[in-house]
């Protein structure tokens, strides 16, 4: 299996290839006890420096559908606009990063793939990495040509609530939750009701993380994954979070020793947490 991801050594050697396009995503979330908002992108912090040639993605904009509550994927036609204006088409090798130990990089690596682009790997580390690296940073924003990119929907790496209410009691979909450990039992909530999906596996995203932002090693991941009672072999695996960020990297972080059938719940927590018919649990 070709790792998903690359070294920051690996990407400096790569600055001017032009096949390579080098996309940040900068932001951060606070916490749910927090007073709102929670969300934020850093864009100023981008044009202040970056890594060179590399182009900027809003999280919470971009690559989402405008007004959806969830901040679902974008549409088919949304999406090839904004990769097209970037100079990304369906034969570009994208690398993502951003100075979210990879959240945000890591989801628009999920919707790439959810668009059939699977040539796309995340710099790990970082922004954080690259910087304590003392690797090279640049001011200039690139221009690249317009490029043709061709949505091609890999529907099974997306699931619905309705794939989860008929899954969750049967012996064959295993739901994990990426959130924080109180965001699970219930005490802290982005949604209208605390709790988790009945049945999930409590997986939060932050012990999937080194100390120098990079993913912890295959052999660090499988301890930690059987110690939650994961299971890498299931019939289907469904991952979610609050708005489908966080569960990307678990997904990432899945796929990395080896877990097949990996899917996505893009509607997350801000779906089923404010649906009324949903069932909920609370507690660790």
């Amino acid at each position: 299996m070709k790792s998903p991801l690359v070294t920051c050594a690996w990407l400096e050697n790569h600055l001017n290839d032009p096949h390579i396009r080098i996309v940040e995503l900068r932001g951060k979330v606070l916490p749910p006890t927090e007073p709102l908002p929670h969300y934020f992108t850093d864009r100023a912090g981008y044009e202040e420096t970056h890594i060179p040639n590399a182009v900027f993605v809003d999280w919470q904009v971009d690559i989402v559908e405008p007004g959806s509550p969830s901040n679902d994927v974008a549409s088919p036609d949304r999406f090839a606009a904004l990769m097209g204006e970037l100079g990304i088409s369906s034969e570009t090798t994208v690398v993502v990063y951003d100075n979210a130990a990879s959240m945000f990089a890591c989801r628009l690596r999920w919707v790439l793939r959810y668009y059939g682009h699977e040539n796309v790997f995340i710099l790990d580390g970082g922004w954080d990495k690259w910087r304590v690296e003392g690797r090279p940073v640049s001011a200039e924003i690139p221009q690249f040509n317009k490029a043709n990119f061709k949505p091609r929907v890999n529907s099974a790496l997306k699931a619905a609530a309705d794939d989860i209410l008929g899954g969750i009691h049967t012996r064959t979909m295993q739901v994990i939750d990426v959130r924080s450990p109180a965001e699970f039992a219930g005490t802290a909530s982005r949604a209208q009701q605390g709790g988790h999906i009945p049945n999930a596996i409590s997986l939060p995203r932050k012990i999937m993380v080194a100390d120098d932002m990079t993913l912890k090693s295959p052999e660090a991941l499988r301890e930690c994954f059987a110690e939650r009672g994961v299971a890498l072999d299931a019939d289907e695996t469904v991952i979610y979070c609050n708005s489908g960020v966080s569960a990307s990297y678990g997904m990432l972080a899945l796929e990395v020793v080896g877990a097949n059938n990996l899917r996505l719940y893009d509607g997350s927590w801000k779906e089923w947490g404010n649906d009324p018919r949903t069932p909920k649990e609370t507690g660790a």
